[in-house]
């Protein structure tokens, strides 16, 4: 396979139909029907690509316009989204968790001309919001669905389009290379923590830009016959560029995962050379093996705990294992770390994490088992990754230096202020917003950090989350909340204290833990009874001492308050990709969390 030519491609659909035109017949895009994980081809899903978007430019989709997109992780995603880009158009990827508000504001701030839908439950919310929206004249459904009463804007189905397409001559290569690479490729809605989102406008130019970083930082440990497995929301830059783009640059395969309840499954079955996720998964993935361990009990368990011991030893002590300790060392390599790795499909070469801070103990838990996990640095802005851990000179506590080209530097208040090719265009219909982002060229990310001595870059924390406390201290919430939750007793926590004396805590019990210790009291496991149980509350204030023991005295937890359910996308308390929604918990649990500081 030719190796990738970033600098030649002038857009994101030339890149596509060049590779399919190399790769051809071999697979592709990996969806589970009737049971089993089936293929397209390179050749298949290009034809598809360059179908519907004769069919879109049809029905009337020019150059400029913008078209949403709302999806699961499914190959019709990929194709939908080049052959979007493929008619001149400009997708708007958009989150499948949206409520029918949500969903008027984004095609309404954007100006959508179409809509494509995968699914009943999902037009369900959809089409009112479509029907709204003054300016969508279409919607393009994957599968069938109702219709409702009432609606009056256009529904086409998703093969009625290809159809259309297929019918007219084909004129997409010459389409396609009209796009330059400065025009914006795509609209994606930051999700936002605190207000509407808005929407970044990112070039062809940003996105390939950054997967030529990826490559830069990637090659060293080989890139050939890859495989990913797609599972945050594609509807998200993280996900939009480092598991759909970039692999297609790299003429990769991609698995699309059927939620966090199979990735276990899908792990064994598509066994991925690299995961891209968020910190809260493989804090999950942490506890989950930890679990099993605890169940399996004997030998077995402290067979992998002395692993853990001596692998944690080897990467945070300079001089690295004793002669005694290597021997023991490599016989646990094929003892259990082998084990583990099957886990994960025998043949992952990293996983790479971002989004929020990854907590250091879940990173060295990884690094111990041999499990390599790269921590990066990004936001949707920066199209979306400005720094990563390169493969071989890993430093857990920072994510790495800036990707090749990426101009990176710290202003004297500590925010981090980013510039290059990867720099959004701005923000859509927002001058104010993107004046405001965009200064002199650089992009000032509001997050607050620093390079240590190697130029390896370090997050302190978002600026706009900060809580400072009533005597001026600065303390970051997110540092607080990784400590809290590496108690197996604590599933989710929320710190709290702006403008307060000292810090309280919002905290959501790990379920798994509530019901072992509910059968050791012979209670309940109900969290709602629970919390008002004196012996729960002070089991779990317990953890809380635990884990103020790693945190410094103005850090520190004074009191706490349990949540009612857990912290979700569904409940509007997590953003996809997972980060707590500060300012809707506060709304839902402020009374609970003021009461506190009055005792």
């Amino acid at each position: 396979m030719k190796p990738p030519k970033y600098d030649d491609w002038r857009n994101l659909p030339e890149m596509f139909f060049e590779r399919a035109a190399e790769l051809a017949d071999k697979p592709f895009l990996w969806a589970k029907k009737t049971g089993a994980y089936r293929p397209l081809s390179w050749r298949q899903t290009a034809q598809r690509v360059s179908a519907l978007s004769r069919g879109l430019r049809a029905l009337g989709i020019a150059a400029g316009d913008r078209v949403a997109l709302v999806s699961e992780n499914r190959p019709e995603f990929a194709i939908a989204d080049f052959a979007v880009m493929a008619a001149g158009a400009i997708t708007v990827p958009t989150y499948t968790t949206h409520t029918t508000r949500d969903h008027r504001h984004v095609l309404t701030d954007c100006g959508a001309k179409a809509v494509i839908v995968s699914s009943a439950s999902l037009a369900a919310r959809l089409l009112p919001a479509a029907n709204d929206a003054r300016e969508v004249r279409f919607v393009v459904t994957m599968e069938p669905v109702s219709e409702g009463a009432g609606l009056t804007v256009e529904i086409h189905s998703w093969d009625e389009v290809l159809t259309l397409g297929r019918e007219r001559p084909d004129d997409v290569g010459e389409i396609v290379a009209r796009a330059a690479p400065d025009d914006v490729a795509c609209l994606i809605y930051t999700s936002g923590t605190g207000g509407n989102p808005k929407g970044v406008m990112l070039s062809h130019r940003a996105i390939l830009f950054n997967c030529m970083g990826a490559h830069s930082l990637l090659e060293e440990i080989g890139l050939e016959d890859e495989v990913f497995l797609s599972f945050l929301p594609l509807s998200h830059s993280y996900e939009h560029t480092c598991g759909q783009c970039f692999p297609i640059s790299i003429g990769a395969e991609i698995y699309y995962a059927q939620g966090i309840e199979s990735l276990s499954a899908n792990l064994l079955e598509a066994r991925p050379t690299f995961m891209i996720s968020v910190p809260r998964l493989y804090d999950m993935m942490r506890q989950r093996i930890l679990h099993a361990m605890r169940r399996e009990g004997g030998s077995k368990e402290k067979l992998f705990m002395k692993a853990v011991e001596l692998g944690s030893r080897a990467y945070e002590r300079r001089g690295g294992l004793r002669l005694t300790e290597r021997f023991y060392d490599f016989a646990l390599k094929r003892l259990v770390r082998q084990k583990v790795k099957e886990r994960f499909g025998g043949r992952l070469k990293a996983m790479v994490s971002g989004g929020a801070p990854l907590n250091y103990e879940a990173g060295l838990f990884f690094t111990a088992l041999g499990i390599r996990i790269l921590q990066g640095y990004g936001q949707t802005e920066a199209a979306p990754v400005v720094s990563c851990n390169p493969p071989r000179r890993v430093k857990l506590k920072t994510v790495g230096p800036p990707l090749k080209d990426v101009e990176v530097k710290i202003a004297e208040d500590g925010e981090i202020l980013v510039k290059g090719p990867l720099v959004m265009e701005g923000y859509w219909n927002n001058r104010e917003a993107s004046v405001e982002a965009l200064r002199d060229g650089w992009l000032h990310t509001g997050d607050v950090g620093a390079f240590d001595e190697d130029g390896y870059l370090m997050i302190t924390d978002r600026k706009k989350d900060i809580i400072v406390l009533s005597g001026g201290d600065n303390i970051s919430p997110q540092r607080i909340e990784g400590i809290l939750t590496l108690q197996p007793e604590i599933e989710q926590a929320m710190a709290h204290g702006d403008t307060r004396a000292h810090l309280v805590a919002l905290i959501v019990p790990d379920p798994q833990a509530v019901e072992r210790w509910a059968a050791a009291y012979g209670k309940e496991a109900k969290l709602h009874r629970l919390a008002d149980d004196a012996d729960f509350v002070e089991w779990i204030g317990k953890a809380i001492e635990r884990a103020n023991m790693d945190l410094s005295s103005i850090e520190r937890i004074k009191r706490f308050t349990l949540a009612h359910e857990p912290f979700t996308v569904e409940n509007g308390q997590l953003t996809p990709t997972l980060k707590v929604r500060r300012h809707n918990v506060v709304r839902i649990y402020g009374p609970a969390l003021d009461a506190l500081y009055g005792r």
